[in-house]
């Protein structure tokens, strides 16, 4: 059937260019990630070199191929690299740049999300502690990168046109996720959240577990606004 052909056709051309497409990008994400990787490491080599407080915690620790945890003081930086690739939505401002309207597939992305916990939390194994996404940079097929997420980390990352990954830029990402992680400071939650506890909880403190904890209650992630 001349239908049949056809749409064999059709989908022999997405195998050799969508499918081709995303694949290219997983593979440019992952070599990006790796760079992210190195870049990290002399950042935390070099302030553990000039901490003179032992008790100030800076490490990494190689969970996978897609993930790395960075202990820096009292707080866990989980830098993850998403597997698949992703579309921007239609709605997506960046749709009206002419460096999109040229070629659409610069419109598709790897994603290395940057979340931030308690490093307590991950150390004692207290699986109920929230997180936080801070960041999550973009990368298309090109090395063109953008960041969305807290206004002290995406300040000078919000331009695709312009941004292109290099050494310089990804220090820049990881010392604003550093900094915001520090200053991004533990809550007393209200007394009467706290006021009661069950016999299960009251054996986890016994056993140094302890009450859920986060930095904040109600937290939502927003650009520009905590």
């Amino acid at each position: 059937m001349q239908e049949l052909e056809e749409n064999r056709e059709e989908l022999l051309n997405l195998l050799q260019n969508k499918a081709a497409l995303k694949q290219d990008i997983i593979k440019d994400v992952q070599d990006v990630f790796g760079h992210l990787r190195e870049v990290l490491g002399r950042e935390v080599d070099y302030f553990r070199s000039k901490l003179t407080d032992s008790r100030i915690r800076m490490e990494i620790i190689d969970k996978s191929i897609a993930e790395i945890q960075a202990f820096v003081g009292s707080d866990c930086l989980i830098f993850h690299m998403h597997t698949n690739v992703f579309l921007l939505p239609k709605s997506h401002p960046y749709w009206q740049l002419d460096y999109l309207k040229e070629d659409t597939t610069r419109g598709y992305f790897g994603i290395i999300y940057i979340y931030n916990f308690l490093a307590e939390s991950m150390l004692k194994s207290r699986l109920g502690d929230p997180g936080y996404l801070i960041a999550r940079i973009f990368v298309n097929k090109e090395g063109h990168f953008f960041v969305e997420g807290k206004s002290e980390i995406t300040g000078n990352f919000s331009s695709i046109t312009e941004n292109v990954v290099n050494d310089d830029m990804m220090c820049f990402i990881i010392q604003s996720a550093f900094a915001y992680a520090i200053n991004f400071d533990l809550l007393t939650p209200p007394y009467e959240m706290v006021a009661q506890i069950n016999v299960q909880q009251a054996i986890a403190i016994a056993n140094s577990i302890s009450l859920q904890t986060g930095k904040r209650l109600g937290f939502r992630f927003e650009k520009d606004e905590d």
